[in-house]
């Protein structure tokens, strides 16, 4: 097939925004498996963003749990997770996103409420059918919950609701935060996760178990197995033999322990992480057969990859073409996971232990694009900031029916991630396909202070938000263009959230980029630290400083003090019911961008949280950035597409 030259930037791509808005899936990080049948979560776009617990059968059949109009989700922590619970047979308990209430589904029967209307929000449940309750996760934001906390802020606390009654009971409290309660199969023994401001759960966590009384099912003399304020501590879980395991960073990587007579052993030392950063709950990396043998996912050199470790300790990889695995469970000579490849979508997968045949149940699209249109991620190397080796993926512009003009380089688009303890992978993603089909190069980049390259990776960013990132990503880019692989006059940086807030200090701080777009990012690190949820709230004393002592640096490192200094076109997308990054914090710099004559547009999206859900907004979304990069850089964009207005922009009418 001859290609036809064509302009970077307007080569008609087969993926369209309407398709990334209505015909693809976000599943939820929570899978779980009873009997034959494995249960997920999927956040569907087209119904609003609307979240539901799907049963696949043992029979192929697909089965919605949670019916219109029932969204299956939690606010705990805001960024949620962990929104349904799992009794062996098969009973469904999960939190209802309008009240927050949770619901019991039995099949043929509408969901029934267990929890009383009130200001108290559920998450990470398990069941316990002998006491006839759930222990879970509760965040109360209650004014009494509040008057009594020392902060002002929500109490979080561990708690059983008694299924019959709906009467709420603390088993565990006087800790900031907790996560992922586990019950022994005995019932006897209940573990949890624990830790306090100023730490986040990646920083440092406890591990805590407790027997629980015969009588009355509460805590009895609870003990701190593991971890602390330089240790992180993940995933507990009970073998079938009862014996606690759980991940521990302590050697400097997430690695698998388990805790047997009082001493506490590794599993399989190795330079890999067997976790991700606790931003919501319900993920898991691994699970157990019946024998007690572990089947687990671990990253390595920016790839996912799946073992199973017998009970005699051994270590045998599972092979399998995915380059990232999340939320693995483990069924009756089975295993179930989140999995994509470098040319497959991520899906639901079940995975045959004894024959290893592989089979997706659900995938986050159907569209099916030719090889010819697929960029494939290339990991790459390079110096960053202070010379640290740092990492990125970078994808070719690629169309199977155009090519650039001869002697023209393709813009350059640099993804800044979120957390920023968040991390990047090689998986096929439609919304970085979208733009290479039409003739741009990305790099996705892993700057320092990401994720699954260990804990002193990590810790790159500490005291150094808005300047390692910075460096990193200019760095990216600079080694990219120095390559000969994409125009440095044409170059332009994006970032959601804690991204976002990159993409806005590389723009205010740095005379590098042509252009970028904000996708609800941080402007204001002060505002930030003092209207931000109870979960991030004290993050930024270890990636800026202890507030308000230090002030200064939150004033000096925040792009709303400095916009004087941008040179860039700038986009932003806010929602407006953002608790995370509020409104406020993207109107303000809005107005100050405004205020220097920069060409800028800002789009507002009424009933959009942190993180946007529905059709209709991501479509725009997609449609207003792209068009957004073809009037700043001079190209028309294939197709129709609505054009976003740029206020400020030389020469527009």
């Amino acid at each position: 097939m001859t290609k036809r030259r064509a302009p970077y930037g307007s080569w008609l791509s087969p993926i369209g925004a309407e398709l990334l808005a209505s015909a693809t899936l976000r599943f939820d990080v929570q899978l779980a498996i009873a009997g034959t049948s494995i249960f997920w979560s999927e956040s569907r776009a087209a119904e609003g963003g609307r979240s539901v617990v799907v049963e696949r059968r043992d029979d192929g059949s697909t089965i919605e749990r949670t019916p219109a109009p029932f969204n299956a989700r939690t606010r705990v922590h805001e960024y949620g997770g962990g929104a349904f619970a799992l009794a062996a047979d098969g009973e469904l308990f999960f939190s209802h996103d309008d009240d927050q209430r949770i619901y019991r589904a039995r099949e043929g029967e509408l969901p029934r409420p267990v929890t009383a209307a009130s200001p108290r929000r559920f998450a990470d449940a398990v069941v316990d059918r002998a006491r006839n309750r759930l222990i879970a996760v509760r965040e109360d934001h209650g004014d009494d919950a509040r008057a009594a906390s020392a902060a002002g802020e929500a109490v979080n606390t561990i708690v059983a609701i008694d299924l019959a009654s709906g009467v709420e009971t603390v088993l565990a409290h006087d800790h900031d935060f907790f996560s992922t309660p586990r019950l022994s199969h005995d019932g006897r023994r209940l573990a949890w996760l624990a830790w306090d401001h100023p730490r986040m759960p990646w920083q440092g966590s406890e591990l805590w178990v407790a027997e629980l009384d015969p009588r009355d099912g509460l805590p009895r003399r609870p003990r701190k197995v593991a971890g602390g304020a330089s240790e992180s501590i993940c995933q507990p879980e009970w073998s079938p033999d009862d014996t606690l395991h759980f991940v521990s960073d302590r050697s400097g990587w997430w690695n698998l322990y388990r805790e047997r007579d009082g001493r506490i052993a590794p599993l399989q030392p190795m330079a890999a992480e067997f976790a991700e950063p606790h931003w919501g709950f319900g993920g898991s990396k691994y699970g157990f057969e019946a024998d007690g043998a572990i089947v687990c996912a671990f990253e390595q050199a920016g790839r996912s990859q799946l073992a199973r470790i017998p009970i005699d300790g051994s270590f045998a990889p599972i092979a399998s073409p995915f380059c990232a695995i999340r939320d693995v469970r483990v069924g009756a000579g089975f295993v179930a996971c989140l999995a994509a490849s470098e040319t497959e979508v991520q899906a639901v997968v079940r995975i045959d232990l004894a024959t290893g045949e592989r089979q997706a149940l659900r995938r986050a699209s159907e569209l099916r694009l030719d090889a010819g249109d697929i960029a494939v991620a290339e990991p790459i190397r390079f110096a960053g900031s202070g010379g640290a080796a740092t990492f990125a993926l970078f994808y070719r512009p690629c169309n199977r029916a155009f090519e650039g003009p001869a002697g023209e380089r393709p813009p350059l688009l640099v993804v800044s991630h979120g957390g920023p303890t968040g991390f990047t992978d090689a998986a096929l993603r439609l919304s970085y396909q979208f733009w290479t089909s039409r003739g741009f190069a990305i790099v996705d980049v892993d700057y320092g202070g990401s994720a699954g390259h260990g804990r002193a990776y990590r810790e790159r960013l500490d005291g150094r938000w808005g300047e390692v990132d910075v460096d990193d990503v200019v760095a990216a880019a600079r080694f990219v263009v120095a390559r000969g692989d994409a125009d440095g006059e044409r170059v332009a940086i994006r970032g959601h959230s804690a991204g976002g807030y990159t993409t806005l200090a590389a723009l205010t701080f740095r005379d590098f980029f042509r252009a970028g777009a904000s996708h609800y990012g941080v402007s204001d690190l002060e505002t930030l630290a003092r209207d931000t949820h109870k979960f991030e709230s004290r993050y930024l004393d270890s990636l800026i400083g202890p507030w308000p002592e230090r002030a200064d640096l939150y004033r000096a490192r925040s792009p709303i003090h400095h916009a004087h200094r941008m040179t860039s076109p700038l986009i932003v997308f806010q929602g407006e019911e953002d608790k995370a990054v509020p409104p406020s914090q993207a109107e303000t710099m809005v107005q100050a961008v405004r205020a220097t004559g920069l060409p800028l547009a800002y789009l507002l999206f009424a009933g959009e949280q942190h993180g946007f859900r529905r059709a209709a907004t991501i479509r725009r979304v997609f449609e207003a950035e792209l068009s957004f990069y073809g009037q700043i850089f001079g190209f028309v964009p294939a197709g129709a597409i609505e054009p976003v207005a740029i206020e400020n922009l030389p020469g527009a009418a």
